[in-house]
């Protein structure tokens, strides 16, 4: 990899989570120095596995951060040229007080973050968004796409009761909102179903949704599924969208739109030994396939890893960290 990052200081809230991790190990070997956000400093399920990363002895600072402490986050992005704002609680399980577990962590730390970074001179933020800001979108024409410009419609949320879609959708549009407002140079990547070799001892929700898919789940996350994409690509996503300054707007990020019932399909036909349930294909209704669902990011240079090596490297993953045998 390019050093590009050589002497560069930046900020990556939520460095300890799966994507995060990533993201912290690319920077390093692209020569960034990094001040990685963990929301305990004590907890080794946090701190050891990016401590053990190459590079992060010399070139990793890790910071303890609340995302409604504003102060701590102040602290963590002072001395920064950029920010990576991935840190917001994520669970398309039932929720018991979606303000105080999802909505505000995710739309008054976004604020938090943005307005830290404005005041600190921080040149660009890289926001963390999902396609679940994207959809459910049921009254986008069933003819067209989904692109960037498709957002999540929120009273259908509302009614079904689905909040985390509503946390990612507010999120990202308050940080449009402050962008326009006060002048911050914000780009964001909407990643898909994060999925791949896990680098923390714990597992992101995707993962999790694998798991249960490869233990009999029958869920066909109707709602949650627009396509599947790679630990790495999406970090390289972020690091795309950061390095190329002509890089503006929201970027899907999938290796194709797909149904969930294609996912499901495609574990099957590779792991026939498990007992997979058959699902329809068509487990999304109204969503259009498309190859090149991701073109922004595309056209930026970025190769997604298909489909099948996500699922491979994936269950390999679950296998080695003794989630599953």
């Amino acid at each position: 990899m390019s050093k590009q990052g050589e002497g560069l200081v930046v900020c990556v809230t939520g460095a300890s989570g799966s994507i995060g991790s990533w993201l912290v190990n690319l920077l390093l070997a692209r020569g960034y120095t990094i001040h990685g956000t963990v929301r305990n400093l004590r907890d080794e399920k946090e701190t050891k596995h990016l401590e053990s990363l190459e590079g992060a002895e010399s070139r990793l600072r890790l910071f303890q951060i609340d995302l409604l402490d504003f102060d701590s986050i102040a602290a963590a992005i002072n001395g920064c040229v950029g920010v990576f704002h991935l840190a917001s609680p994520c669970s398309v399980d039932h929720v018991h007080d979606p303000q105080k577990e999802l909505l505000d962590p995710a739309i008054k730390g976004t604020l938090n973050v943005l307005t830290a970074a404005k005041q600190l001179g921080v040149k660009r933020v890289v926001l963390t968004s999902s396609i679940s800001a994207i959809s459910p979108s049921p009254n986008w024409p069933d003819d067209k796409i989904k692109t960037e410009e498709c957002w999540t419609d929120i009273e259908y949320c509302k009614q079904n009761e689905l909040w985390y879609p509503i946390s990612k959708t507010l999120a990202e549009k308050a940080a449009w909102e402050f962008s326009k407002e006060k002048g911050l140079d914000v780009v964001v990547v909407n990643p898909g179903t994060v999925m791949g070799p896990n680098i923390p001892p714990t597992l992101n929700a995707s993962m999790v949704m694998l798991l249960r898919l490869l233990q009999g789940c029958t869920e066909t996350y109707q709602d949650f599924f627009m396509g599947s994409v790679h630990f790495k690509d999406v970090a390289l996503a972020h690091i795309l969208v950061y390095e190329n300054k002509s890089a503006t707007g929201r970027h899907l990020c999938v290796e194709a739109i797909s149904h969930y019932g294609d996912f499901v399909a495609k574990v099957a036909e590779l792991y026939p030994e498990y007992n997979i349930p058959s699902l329809p294909r068509d487990t999304q209704p109204g969503l259009l396939r498309a190859k090149d669902g991701a073109k922004k990011l595309m056209d930026l240079g970025l190769e997604f890893i298909p489909m099948e090596q996500i699922i491979k490297d994936a269950v390999e993953s679950l296998k080695s960290k003794g989630f599953m045998s």
